[in-house]
């Protein structure tokens, strides 16, 4: 009997304009699941800096740009690398948005 891995879905986290200050803010909570694919949109007017753990820049993302990391989909349950549980995903201002959200969709993995 093989087991088949499905993919979930945890709900969209969301960071408004207007709480995207100057230092790191998270975007939502943190990751419930270790992630496998996580898309982060930020669909603000501005260009933000965006953080793994709140402290150090780790990559810029333009406005009405988008970092997509497919992390693992193709290995098993336990297999791979993943961002883990937990994880926090954070944004400040590079430029001072004026309208939009930063948005992060995480996908995990689960025996079925």
């Amino acid at each position: 009997m093989s087991q088949e891995i499905r993919l979930g879905c945890e709900p969209l986290r969301e960071l408004g304009f207007a709480a995207v200050l100057a230092g790191y803010s998270m975007v939502g909570t943190r990751l419930n699941h270790p992630a496998r694919m996580i898309y982060i949109q930020n669909l603000t007017d501005a260009l933000l800096m965006l953080s793994f753990n709140g402290v150090d820049d780790h990559f810029p993302l333009p406005a009405n740009g988008f970092l997509l990391l497919d992390v693992t989909s193709n290995k098993t349950a336990s297999q791979g690398f993943f961002i883990s549980g937990g994880q926090g995903i954070y944004a400040k201002q590079m430029e001072v948005p004026t309208s939009g959200s930063v948005y992060v969709t995480s996908f995990y993995g689960s025996y079925i």
